[in-house]
């Protein structure tokens, strides 16, 4: 079929507005970061860098930075191992209730954030537990083993399963298996789902709202600083700053999987499209 140049120019603007409409308030941020003036006005009339040193030196953007680090890397530990044990115990294993597994699995990131941040904060409270970096922790990893459950069920339902029975055949258990035949299948799937979940974590406003008690993550200081008109300035400096840091993993995630052995390359998908498609539905905006 022949596309005529009307549709092909209407294919194009209709994907220049749809990039605009996503990236242009991104751009915007960018740009008044940029900004001398204290005030944000358009057009800017004078750009300098000064904000990113005044950023750097904050104790507050710095302890922000430090705690979000440390519950990004802590979700997504955490998602790693029990979103590859829920994978591989659905995808090799017959018992009651595995269909069930998968729904229950994916719904914390279905939930609205309020509702997850709500019931984690009255467990915590009836349980006792301190607010703090377990905390969030905990309350990250509810929504960040989606992603890397997605991802390692989708490998393993394209990995033969007769690869393992082979190796409980030649005399190794289940750890050398795991180790030499399973996870050699899984890695790439794991990289990606993890750099998902680190970046699901890095950007969580709503959940660690309820779950941090009296400290901040980087989204928190943004989000309590929002409205200081003397910090405007400051707070698009770090917002651009995780902005990028957002899209660093996703980037890396959608190379691992798009060049790994027998993928589509340049298609951003890996194999049949199953664990890129499944980790890009499972980054739907948990904050909505």
């Amino acid at each position: 079929m022949v596309e005529s140049r009307l549709t092909r120019v209407l294919l194009r603007l209709g994907a220049g507005l749809t990039l605009a409409f996503i990236y242009l308030p991104l751009i915007l941020i960018a740009l008044y970061a940029f900004n001398e003036s204290v005030t944000q006005s358009w057009p800017i009339h004078t750009y300098t860098t000064k904000w990113f040193s005044i950023a750097y030196h904050d104790d507050g953007v710095r302890q922000a930075l430090w705690l979000s680090v440390r519950a990004a890397l802590g979700a997504t530990a955490v998602a790693l191992v029990l979103g590859t044990l829920t994978s591989l115990a659905v995808s090799r294993f017959e018992f009651f209730g595995r269909d069930a597994i998968s729904l229950v699995v994916i719904l914390p990131i279905a939930l609205p954030g309020i509702i997850t941040g709500l019931a984690l904060r009255t467990t915590y409270t009836t349980v006792g537990i301190d607010f703090g970096l377990l905390t969030i922790i905990i309350g990250h990893a509810t929504f960040c083993i989606v992603v890397v459950y997605n991802n390692a069920l989708a490998r393993l339902r394209r990995v033969a399963g007769s690869l393992e029975q082979a190796s409980y055949d030649l005399g190794a258990d289940a750890w050398q298996t795991f180790r030499f035949v399973t996870f050699p299948q899984m890695r790439t799937a794991l990289l990606a789902g993890g750099l998902l979940a680190f970046a699901l974590s890095w950007d969580e406003v709503v959940v660690t709202i309820f779950t941090a008690g009296a400290q901040q993550t980087l989204p928190i200081w943004i989000f309590a600083n929002l409205f200081r008109p003397i910090e405007q300035p400051v707070v698009n400096v770090v917002a651009l700053f995780v902005i990028v840091m957002s899209l660093i993993p996703v980037w890396i995630a959608q190379k691992v999987t798009a060049e790994r052995p027998g993928a589509v390359r340049g298609a951003g998908v890996a194999g049949d499209g199953s664990e890129s498609h499944e980790a890009s539905h499972s980054l739907q905006p948990h904050d909505a």
